[in-house]
């Protein structure tokens, strides 16, 4: 198996970077949406604009996180900055926090803490929204904030900026709690972040332009036509389209047993996914983190173990043992050798939303085109994105087996509605007996360290089983879930008047892991939390309530 990507991969990078020139653009084919003008060329990232600067900043640890100077906003333009520093940075009794502090201003806070004082958990969240929220004008000149047309939800904590998947999530909350204008803000700045840069970004910061996250941008569409109708699938065909073109670059170049960048071409023909980063780089919100990973990976190029690590990033699994040869060392990190099934479950899904939206725009060819392309998607899935022992998993491409690890990605196929019955009842079997645990459904069963383990459960994967199973007649399986979260959700709001980023699945506490400290806030969960209320409420409600009665008894 053979990946071309890495051959190419600084030709890429530089057509990246000057992606309307003709030697670089992708040459226009008929399956392909064109773009509505020349993508925009990418703002450098921290690292890239002054990078000497950057590398002693993070090397010497002046701040805790190492997201804090990449947030940091420089006062004057960065190639001045560095020039001063570069003729400076030898001179006698040179202080590097003291040249820092004279050329950069702190980053713009996201204060969820400061709204303690509701005591109900749905009020709480009311309130949060405008703390959480951040306007056009926010963005300044010199910084790695990426401006944005529009209004916009950011997570909290740390997380100063809008996230590609976090997004849909809070847009979920923000519909449930009648805010509609809120939400099309938030669709258009993805459709904006589209047109300009010919994908989505992680997040709208210059150093996230190198990579996307799970394409949930046809679930935004979805949400909007709800309340909008067709002409929502409409207006945004042409953004779905280019999103495709995004994940689909270099697909008709590639032999059987090839893969380019995020597509990867199966040994039988089959065209599938994984994640992907077009820079091999420590990425600047983790540089020392990743300078001490790939320190510990002797036997590979720091290149590969940096594209790996992004890649992760990419997934909104960062970190899980999913991405780990010996599922618990981040040093052996192969996520770019690894076929993710949400993924796949969400370009199938992306591109039979396409297949609608040409349809209601009469265009028959191109609903044929995209109604084939996500059958093939999904007898691809089906081929090779299930394990024999009763669910859905990862497909090692270069090894050619699928994983054996039980994940809560293997509810994606169901979410997406793209798996067969019967695989589904087997799926949410493998699940009741292996991922359900007190505080909701656990991420995987392994216990790494990483965040993206157990015993921690994220409020996004909470909502795609509950709605996955549900799709498919296992009710009360979803209800257990769902309840289990939602109880761990209000009791920690009880006790300590906030929500959180990830939970304990084991116990009624916040989760831990990663590489930060647990962030408060917090966008995803603000919005599953009311939607898991909107299902689940009256009976959470009931429940306290008889919790209440012996306590009351005793008195």
């Amino acid at each position: 198996m053979r990946d071309r990507s890495l051959f190419r991969a600084p030709l890429l990078a530089l057509c990246l970077a000057v992606l309307a020139a003709p030697a670089c653009a992708p040459q226009p084919r008929a399956d392909v949406a064109p773009p509505r003008g020349a993508v925009a060329e990418p703002p450098r990232a921290p690292d890239q604009a002054y990078p000497e600067l950057f590398d002693a900043v993070q090397r010497a640890r002046l701040f805790e996180d190492q997201k804090h100077f990449a947030d940091m906003v420089p006062r004057r333009e960065p190639a001045r900055i560095r020039a001063d520093y570069l003729a400076r940075r030898d001179a006698p009794g040179f202080d590097l926090a003291a040249f820092v502090a004279d050329h950069f201003d702190e980053p713009a806070a996201a204060e969820a803490g400061a709204v303690r004082a509701e005591n109900d958990l749905r009020r709480h969240i009311d309130a949060l929204w405008p703390v959480l929220t951040r306007r056009p004008s926010d963005a300044p000149r010199h910084g790695s904030l990426l401006p944005l047309p529009q209004p916009y939800v950011v997570p909290g904590g740390r997380f100063r900026e809008i996230y590609y998947w976090d997004s849909y999530f809070t847009m979920l909350g923000l519909a449930e709690g009648g805010q509609a204008q809120r939400v099309r803000d938030m669709l258009d700045n993805f459709a904006y972040l589209i047109d300009r840069y010919g994908h989505i970004p992680n997040g709208n910061r210059s150093y996230y332009l190198s990579r996307s996250q799970p394409p949930f941008f046809a679930y935004m569409v979805e949400l909007e036509a709800r309340r909008g109708g067709d002409a929502v699938y409409r207006r945004y065909l042409p953004q779905l389209r280019r999103e495709h073109a995004y994940w689909m670059q270099g697909a008709h170049t590639l032999a059987p047993g090839e893969a380019s960048r995020r597509v990867v071409r199966l040994a039988d023909g089959s065209l599938l996914n994984r994640y992907w980063d077009e820079r091999d780089a420590p990425r600047p919100e983790s540089y020392l983190q990743d300078l001490e990973t790939a320190a510990q990976a002797p036997r590979r190029a720091p290149g590969e173990v940096y594209r790996d690590l992004r890649a992760a990033a990419e997934s909104g699994w960062d970190f899980s043992s999913r991405w780990l040869g010996d599922r618990k060392s981040l040093g052996t990190i192969r996520t770019t050798a690894i076929v993710p099934v949400d993924l796949n479950s969400l370009l199938y899904h992306l591109e039979s939303v396409i297949a609608v939206a040409c349809e209601k725009d009469a265009q028959p060819a191109c609903t044929e085109d995209f109604r084939g392309r996500a059958q093939r998607r999904r007898a691809a899935i089906e081929q090779h994105l299930w394990n024999p022992a009763g669910y859905y998993a990862d497909y090692d491409w270069k090894a050619g087996k699928v994983s054996d690890q039980v994940t809560a990605a293997a509810l994606f196929p169901l979410y997406a509605g793209l798996a067969a019955p019967g695989r589904a009842q087997r799926t949410a079997a493998t699940v009741r007996a292996r991922l359900v645990r007190p505080g909701g459904l656990v991420t995987t069963e392994l216990n790494t360290g990483q965040q993206w383990d157990a015993p921690n459960a994220w409020a996004p994967l909470q909502w795609v089983a509950v709605e996955g199973l549900r799709r498919y007649g296992e009710d009360a399986l979803a209800e257990t879930i769902g309840r289990n979260f939602l109880a761990q959700v209000d009791a920690l709001f009880r006790r300590e008047r906030k929500l959180v980023e990830k939970y304990d699945a084991e116990g009624l506490k916040g989760g831990g892991g990663g590489e930060y400290p647990l962030q408060d806030g917090f966008g995803w969960t603000n919005g599953v939390t009311l939607k898991l209320l909107a299902l689940y409420g009256p009976r959470l409600a009931r429940a306290r309530a008889q919790d209440a009665r012996p306590a009351a008894a005793a008195h």
